[in-house]
């Protein structure tokens, strides 16, 4: 199939879907500086939060193979979308951080399964095009992703008290999704009768698993963190630095929905490295910068090398599944948890006995490893 495709009735759904759980990580993640202050933690207890997260996505990554296999890759997307609604609820309705954190847990959960299923939905659906498809529906993602980061921002900055109310959005917007989205005439899910997809995977698999674990690492790190250093850097508030980090939501968003047109010339792992290539000069820029202007457009250069690096990397992962997309997508999950519990954690640790500034040397670490992983191993025909 050509690496082109129609955006049709699926690829809305499931690209808001996306939206809508992108919307409260734009909201949240770039918020730790606001959750610290008002929960009075330092960096390393605050991070916990992204080890929640990372937790989830690991329990959520077991789970995908046996909701697949047992609802169906649809179905489990609404399961997810439900999940989340119950563990963001929590979030907002409990203050204290040993009530947030499990809220978060929950939240985070539904979060990978709709990630998930979205990913292996849509390479069933468009196979070749999906290099285009899935980082074009992340690029809705994405406004979602930069809508949550600016509300959560101003209101912030406006009523400082009041910020984690603006997550109350995605709440009825997954009502109205679920009641026009739903389709009336359900199609029949019937389990395999060799039940879950299983099996030990292939050695260039948990290579490459590696370098897709590295570019997670460094894009989480980036996210929840870049506030801080912004605030460190040119001394703005933490409201503001938060607003700012819209630039980096900007970037990915221009890249997703761009990039796969832009780049569909080029063989999957030239479109990654290069890339992972911008994400390096941007993040350079952005570490050595103390002024706010030069600082948002290296971050909008950064989101531009993020953007289409966790669709991509995943398609890698599938590649080296023999045929079994919902038992690679769970591994990626499992990577994925690794990455946002270990960084976030490991650059506040960082950050409290070092600085914040001096934190940030792991992530052109990271991306040096995920440069070196796509070079040594090459990408194989996608089999779903």
């Amino acid at each position: 199939m050509p690496k082109s495709f129609q955006r049709d009735r699926f690829f809305w759904i499931t690209a808001t879907q996306t939206a809508i759980v992108n919307f409260f990580l734009g909201g949240f993640g770039p918020a730790q500086s606001l959750l610290r202050a008002d929960q009075g933690t330092t960096l390393t207890i605050a991070g916990l939060h992204g080890t929640a997260m990372g937790i989830a996505s690991i329990a959520a990554g077991y789970a995908n193979p046996h909701l697949a296999h047992k609802f169906g890759r649809k179905k489990s997307q609404w399961i997810g979308l439900s999940i989340f609604s119950v563990g963001l609820t929590m979030f907002i309705v409990s203050p204290p951080v040993y009530l947030t954190l499990p809220a978060i847990l929950i939240t985070g959960f539904g979060t990978s399964i709709v990630i998930n299923s979205m990913l292996t939905t849509m390479s069933h659906h468009y196979g070749k095009a999906a290099e285009v498809a899935i980082p074009q529906a992340n690029g809705i993602a994405s406004v979602g992703f930069v809508t949550g980061t600016a509300l959560i921002g101003t209101i912030a900055t406006l009523y400082r008290d009041f910020w984690r109310l603006g997550l109350l959005l995605a709440l009825p917007t997954v009502v109205i999704l679920m009641l026009v989205g739903r389709e009336k005439e359900k199609e029949e899910h019937v389990p395999d009768e060799s039940g879950p997809e299983t099996g030990k995977m292939s050695p260039k698999f948990w290579f490459a698993w590696v370098g897709f674990v590295a570019c997670i690492s460094s894009e989480f790190a980036t996210s929840f963190w870049s506030a801080a250093l912004l605030k460190d850097r040119v001394g703005s508030t933490a409201a503001i630095s938060t607003v700012a980090i819209v630039a980096l939501g900007t970037g990915m968003g221009i890249g997703r929905w761009y990039g796969g047109l832009a780049l569909k010339n080029l063989k999957l792992d030239n479109q990654l490295l290069l890339i992972v290539g911008i994400q390096f000069i941007g993040f350079t820029s952005f570490w050595f910068s103390h002024s706010m202007v030069i600082s948002l457009i290296s971050l909008l250069v950064v989101g531009l090398g993020i953007s289409m690096q966790f669709a991509l990397s995943a398609i890698r992962l599938v590649s080296f599944s023999d045929g079994r997309p919902d038992l690679a997508i769970g591994r990626s999950s499992l990577g994925a948890g690794i990455a946002i519990a270990g960084a976030p954690f490991l650059l506040g640790f960082l950050g409290d006995n070092f600085g914040i500034s001096r934190a940030y040397i792991m992530v052109p670490v990271l991306i040096a490893i995920a440069f070196a992983i796509i070079k040594l191993t090459p990408s194989q025909p996608v089999k779903v």
